[in-house]
């Protein structure tokens, strides 16, 4: 849902009537939307692109994830991903490299690792650049833990 969010302006309405069941005046429509408008046009990209190969309600979930996590729309953080961890083990702290790869933000921890080395770690907002760092529950807000990886994918995680 985010790559078809982040496409450049230009190539809304091509990928509109390439990727998407849209008719094709529709289509030329929202590719000539300028300015703000044309976050609507990404919008409906990302949401018809995603339903076609997910399905509509996996697409839903993704665009109030997506409002939740970049604040358009009043979505509840609730719809952000959630990862649950054992309090205790998130007591006695869990490796960031772990952390990270235990949700869909990295694929390994080597993927971790570079997300970690290239500065695209965060936590509730604080940059992680120590690969060795070690999320405890001390970290907690609200309730949990956010993670970022980069600038546009988050997940949520809680003790449980």
């Amino acid at each position: 849902y985010q790559y078809w969010r982040n496409v450049p302006d230009a190539d809304v309405g091509k990928f509109l009537l390439t990727y998407t069941f849209l008719p094709a005046d529709e289509c030329r429509r929202l590719g000539s939307l300028s300015g703000e408008q044309t976050n609507a046009a990404k919008e409906t990209l990302a949401f018809e692109a995603t339903a076609i190969i997910h399905g509509a309600e996996a697409a839903a979930e993704a665009r109030e994830a997506a409002r939740a996590a970049f604040g358009a729309g009043g979505a509840s953080v609730e719809a952000i991903p959630l990862l649950t961890v054992g309090a205790a083990e998130l007591e006695a702290g869990i490796g960031i490299l772990d952390l990270f790869s235990r949700t869909d933000l990295c694929a390994s921890k080597s993927d971790a690792r570079r997300l970690v080395q290239q500065g695209g770690a965060r936590v509730n907002d604080r940059q992680i650049d120590d690969v060795d760092a070690v999320i405890t529950s001390v970290w907690i807000e609200d309730g949990e833990l956010l993670l970022r990886a980069g600038k546009k994918r988050y997940f949520r995680v809680r003790p449980g």
